[in-house]
């Protein structure tokens, strides 16, 4: 599977695709569009973020970090975080179950 080809983006909004969901791991990809956001909230799980196109800023636990290709975030069980996407920007969020 080449997850570039999965990428779709609404005109002003999120879109979410489930990839992959196992016992112990859930693969979603997320579509942002340019200007939308993603207020503060918590996942119960851990997991990581891996950004594969776009630009935006995601704020975990009062940190800024820049998203841009490439970049890998991981997070804690019940981290506090929101995205805001500058321009269309998709990422893969693994969860572990």
């Amino acid at each position: 599977m080449n997850i570039k080809d999965k990428i779709d983006y609404s005109e002003s909004g999120v879109l979410s695709k489930v990839i992959s969901k196992t016992e112990k791991n859930n693969l979603t990809l997320f579509c942002m569009a340019a200007g939308t956001d993603i207020t503060e909230h918590t996942s119960t799980k851990s997991g990581f973020v891996y950004v594969i196109e776009g630009s935006g800023m995601f704020v975990l636990e009062g940190e800024e970090i820049s998203m841009s290709a490439g970049v890998i975030i991981f997070m804690d069980a019940n981290a506090k975080h929101s995205l805001t996407a500058k321009e269309n920007t998709s990422f893969l969020l693994c969860l572990n179950n």
